[in-house]
């Protein structure tokens, strides 16, 4: 058994220091964030609303669109009223089991992210390579079968992840960002955390492979497509917004992972804490924009909504 450290201290909150250096344009972020942090909510709640309240979007396509934008709520709660409130405050802390929280609801809206557009992916290949077989395949059951994946799997592979940076002895408790991770918990361990980079790496591996089995599928998509008329018209339509997403929150957790894993010191803090909050800045808007300005029949319905228009819906 190890001898105790002399710096070994049970950690009851952590301080959050990727703000000490720009404290000075804090008013400027708080403005900025305080439009923003609404306009998500806006955007997402809109394609919500949209897609619950007419029958005509009870389709697994628009199910997936929606459950999308309810994860991009999740996630951006987890992050947008905690950072608004630090940008007011002097002291940026946050408690241990705050901490705890704020790393699940964030990995999971994440992992989440990459679960859904995964499902959203095999319901585009069946409606287009067997469009025949498409009803008797996506059946509610099916439906709510996806959408449970798209939850439960992120949910319990974030549990794992919490479980173990829970069960380390902290020797300290600054956290060099604006919000708590689990790799900068890690990093604070007294001791060996190989068993937390050997599953944080697994995790990494699984969800990235979701990312390479959508393009793949789409792989097949393309060469179907590419026959007829219709069909480049159809993967236009449906398809191109499911890889513009991808490509949003690929590219935002890959400059998240590779910052906080091999990260420099050196860059500017301005510069860190962006590439740190990509995932958190451009999905959560850039997903109900992509398919509300994409999608013919939900855009429509959306004007409507908004600007109260009389506007026929081609179906």
């Amino acid at each position: 058994m190890q001898p105790p450290l002399e710096n070994e201290s049970i950690v009851l909150v952590f301080a959050l220091s990727g703000l000490n250096e720009t404290m000075g344009k804090r008013f400027v972020f708080f403005s900025l964030t305080a439009l923003y942090y609404p306009l998500i909510v806006l955007c997402n709640v809109t394609i919500i609303y949209t897609v619950i309240s007419h029958k005509k979007f009870h389709e697994p396509m628009y199910v997936f669109i929606c459950n999308l934008c309810v994860n991009g709520l999740f996630g951006t709660a987890g992050f947008y009223p905690k950072f608004m409130y630090d940008l007011l405050s002097h002291d940026h802390v946050i408690s241990y089991a705050g901490c705890l929280i704020q790393i699940f609801v964030i990995y999971s809206s994440v992992l989440c992210d990459f679960s859904t557009l995964t499902v959203m992916a095999y319901d585009r290949y069946v409606a287009i390579c067997r469009p025949l077989e498409y009803h008797s395949i996506m059946t509610n059951q099916r439906v709510l079968e996806c959408i449970l994946f798209c939850w439960l799997s992120p949910f319990f592979c974030t549990c794992v992840v919490i479980v173990l940076a829970s069960r380390l002895t902290l020797c300290g408790s600054s956290i060099e960002k604006l919000y708590c991770e689990n790799w900068s918990v890690v990093k604070l361990s007294c001791f060996s955390t190989t068993v937390n980079n050997v599953i944080g790496y697994v995790i990494i591996i699984i969800y990235f492979g979701h990312a390479q089995f959508i393009f793949c599928s789409y792989i097949n998509l393309i060469a179907k497509c590419r026959k007829s008329i219709e069909g480049r018209h159809k993967f236009i339509q449906t398809c191109v917004p499911h890889l513009l997403a991808l490509l949003s929150v690929t590219g935002a957790s890959m400059f998240d992972v590779l910052y906080t894993r091999y990260g420099s010191k050196n860059l500017p803090q301005d510069l860190r804490n962006f590439m740190a909050l990509e995932f958190l800045l451009i999905p959560p808007i850039s997903n109900p924009l992509i398919y509300g300005l994409n999608l013919t029949r939900l855009r429509k319905e959306v004007i409507k909504l908004l600007f109260k228009k009389e506007v026929e819906i081609s179906d």
